[in-house]
């Protein structure tokens, strides 16, 4: 089973997935917290626990699928995700953003890490028990760091590359975690990444305003006859909804294209990634129900809505992966 690659953006992402992976081995982390306790390790995972359920209920619900070890791993992984998200979104000049990732990188190289610092710890621990490449770690804090000094993208092409930076690297990552086939599940981990993060974007143009950001693509804005100035005022008309349905039928494109991938991880992690992404993608669907009003509510699916799902996403992530094999 083989995703065609036909974008050009999408040869790009690859090379870079690629690259992180292929050089890993010069790359990977050493043993950095042989002197931790387990009594340390444990409060640092119940620390990046948390955080996750703090800050994404999905995720977390979605964890509570996996195995103990791989649960805590994933949570380690959102948290180091979260902390370097918030250096970027707290920082109040690009200098201070600037110094303060610095600071943190310098803290995920050492081979020293204590308590004080919980994320650092729990993330470590978790890059060497499943041997994820430094790599991706390094291409998302890149990623992250765009923020400090890019606020608009010309075209889409442009918002897949940041997209790889903060998502599809993520999914990279937990992809070492939950196990998987081999470098052929790489194109389906990238493409799923960035169909997360685009969903992000569409949930947070109002959100990304107000912050001074817009991530979608400019050409595609003009296209459409919408200007910066349509979306400062909230006009949610005919021209904003046609929009909107366009950006929302190639998100789901690029969810679609994503699913066949999951049949190559571990079957023990399966649903879990499949639950978090399908009801990421209900995101979709409360944004069309509201008629594109991105601006005066922020999209989510209630927490019935999510447990009422999981039993059809059970039945996708086993035995429609299970047609699969057969076909």
């Amino acid at each position: 089973m083989n995703l065609r690659i036909e974008q050009t953006w999408e040869y790009r992402l690859l090379s870079w997935a690629h690259e992180a992976l292929e050089n890993s081995a010069t790359v990977q982390p050493r043993g950095a917290l042989h002197h931790a306790s387990a009594d340390s390790l444990a409060m640092a995972y119940q620390y990046c626990a948390a955080i996750t359920k703090h800050n994404s209920r999905t995720f977390y619900l979605a964890s509570e699928l996996l195995p103990e070890p791989k649960r805590q791993a994933v949570r380690a992984l959102y948290a180091f995700c979260r902390i370097t998200d918030d250096i970027v979104d707290n920082s109040h000049s690009v200098e201070v953003g600037q110094i303060a990732l610095e600071k943190w990188r310098v803290l995920l190289q050492s081979t020293h890490r204590s308590l004080s610092e919980p994320v650092a710890l729990a993330w470590g621990d978790t890059q060497a028990r499943f041997n994820i490449p430094h790599g991706y770690a390094e291409q998302l804090i890149n990623g992250v760091a765009r923020d400090l000094r890019q606020t608009r993208y010309e075209t889409f092409d442009e918002l897949a590359e940041y997209s790889y930076g903060v998502a599809s690297t993520v999914g990279l990552m937990a992809m070492h975690i939950i196990g998987f086939t081999g470098s052929d599940a790489l194109p389906y981990a990238v493409k799923l990444g960035v169909a997360l993060q685009l969903t992000n974007i569409l949930r947070d143009v109002g959100e990304d305003w107000r912050a001074g950001r817009v991530y979608l693509p400019q050409a595609e804005l003009r296209e459409f006859g919408i200007s910066e100035t349509d979306i400062a005022n909230c006009n949610v008309n005919e021209r904003w909804r046609e929009f909107m349905r366009f950006q929302i039928a190639r998100n789901r494109q690029l969810y679609a294209e994503a699913w066949p991938g999951i049949i190559m991880l571990n079957p023990d992690g399966r649903f879990a990634i499949r639950a978090a992404a399908e009801l990421y993608q209900e995101i979709l669907n409360d944004i069309e129900a509201h008629s594109g009003d991105v601006f005066r509510r922020r999209a989510y699916v209630s927490k019935w809505g999510k447990l009422r799902r999981l039993p059809g996403i059970w039945l996708h992530a086993n035995y429609g992966f299970s047609r699969q094999l057969e076909a």
